[in-house]
């Protein structure tokens, strides 16, 4: 299974249960003692084999080949190391001029096309935490083992370190691949099967890929009717207005079956969409109007662009209190639901599913530690405190429910960072758990859905509007590539 940068994944992953495990440095220490117990006494050398043999494998279909070729390999004392040399063994029994480095043997030390066609990284491993000084690659190509040595495995974030072209890591990836630095640390990622075991009881983050969105994806039945996911937004305020229109026209693309929309403010909407159902909201206090009606819909989005000031906050408070259906909290509205005294009273009181939508500003005003370098961690922490589904904005999105359960999505891009593309995911999130979704599928299939509708689009020039106009054909895409 291999993942090309910038981590498009695909539906070939070789476990079980289906989705695709990302482990942390324990996760993986505790897998490697499950299968060496297995394999029994003195039968290490099993593993260090098959890795090497996966190593090699990747080596020769970068160089095209094996004999002639020189490989530098940078090995190590632990069985990062040992993998490095077993690869290294394969290797020169295939014709290779193979020459092994001592890590300490590194420092000032330049290869370039000269000295090698390909450099193989495996002088550490997940649990390195020290400093070494490794050689300054120029021009050639760079394998690592596992992951590239010097990369913190639990954050992503990188001390000094060879960045790799390719990565083949075992049995399952690590999760600061996908953090930080880790992307372009790793460059291509290839996960071996080297007969590690992955027990899906003691994995808790998961990496989404379209075979899971489709599986999570309700089908649709012969009898459904508009009001069977219709959906209630409360979005836009004065000069924000654009925000309730994206929120209601991505709501509609992604299966929403009628949309009714009201904003703050008496005047027409001048964006409202043509098949949405628009009215203002009452002044004042507005959450009793609201909440009278709320029995014909499955889901409400409520915040982006509404705005802030006491009777917004307090309108708000009173709806999340009295609204006995799952509810997606986004924008102006995440700093609104937190209590006046900085409680998450109101948050945790809620008896139907809640998904917040908070980018780092907006998560560190919910209460959560945006700076911990341990980003999922922090996110499910964020998540426990509030009682709340999270999905945390970034270049890599983590979803984290207060039961447990981690997502991490990849798909998208730069494409994204956007204005109104948020206000497109919060839509997206509604329509699906007006579909009848659990709180964190919903949001993560939303969010892989939402990266996916963006990737399809120029990569210079894109707005909101046209990630809208692409989520049906993202949605088909994920459908058809499962068949």
């Amino acid at each position: 299974m291999r993942w090309p940068s910038p981590w498009l994944p695909r539906s070939d992953a070789p476990y079980a249960w289906g989705v695709i495990p990302v482990l942390t440095p324990d996760e993986m220490r505790a897998a490697d003692a499950a299968a060496l117990a297995a394999l029994g006494p003195g039968r290490e050398s099993v593993l260090i084999e098959r890795a090497g043999h996966a190593v090699a494998g990747a080596a020769m279909a970068m160089m095209g080949g094996a004999y002639g070729r020189r490989v530098t390999v940078l090995a190590g004392p632990g069985h990062n190391g040992d993998d490095g040399r077993a690869a290294a063994r394969r290797l020169g029994d295939r014709g290779a001029r193979v020459r092994v480095l001592d890590p300490g043997s590194c420092r000032d030390l330049f290869i370039d096309p000269r000295d090698a066609d390909l450099v193989i990284d495996g002088a550490f491993g997940i649990g390195f935490r020290g400093e070494w000084n490794p050689p300054m690659v120029i021009g050639v190509p760079v394998l690592a083992v596992d992951l590239p040595s010097g990369l913190d495995a639990c954050t992503g974030a990188a001390g000094a370190l060879v960045p790799a072209d390719r990565t083949v890591t075992f049995a399952a990836p690590k999760v600061g691949m996908f953090l930080g630095d880790g992307p372009e640390a790793c460059g291509t990622v290839e996960v071996a099967d080297i007969g590690v075991p992955i027990d899906a009881t003691g994995v808790g983050v998961y990496l989404v890929e379209d075979a899971d969105v489709a599986a999570w994806l309700p089908a649709r039945q012969r009898d459904e009717h508009k009001w069977s996911n219709a959906l209630r937004v409360i979005a836009g305020s004065e000069g924000m207005l654009g925000a309730s229109a994206l929120v209601s026209a991505a709501a509609m693309r992604a299966g929403a079956g009628i949309v009714h929309l009201s904003w703050r403010g008496s005047g027409a909407h001048p964006a409202l969409p043509t098949e949405v159902v628009g009215r203002p909201l009452p002044a004042g206090d507005w959450a009793a109007t609201i909440t009278a009606d709320l029995d014909r819909f499955h889901a409400l989005v409520v915040g982006p662009g509404l705005g802030r000031g006491d009777d917004t906050a307090a309108s708000l408070r009173r709806l999340l209190a009295d609204a006995d259906l799952p509810v997606v909290v986004d924008g102006d509205g995440l700093a609104d639901a937190v209590d006046p005294h900085g409680t998450h009273d109101t948050l945790r009181g809620r008896t139907t599913p809640t998904v917040l939508t908070p980018h780092d500003g907006e998560f560190a005003m919910l209460g959560g530690d945006a700076i911990d370098s341990d980003r999922i961690g922090a996110t499910r922490a964020l998540a426990v405190r509030t009682g709340c589904t999270v999905l945390r904005k970034g270049p890599v999105t983590i979803v984290a429910d207060p039961g447990g359960a981690c997502y991490i999505v990849v798909a998208g891009d730069a494409r994204l960072a956007t204005a109104g593309t948020g206000d497109v995911l919060a839509g997206m999130i509604g329509a699906l758990l007006a579909r009848g979704m659990a709180p964190a599928e919903a949001a993560a299939a939303a969010a892989h859905l939402h990266g996916r509708a963006a990737a399809s689009c120029p990569r210079e020039g894109t707005i909101a509007r046209d990630v809208v106009a692409r989520i049906p054909d993202a949605i088909e895409e994920v459908l058809s590539h499962v068949g």
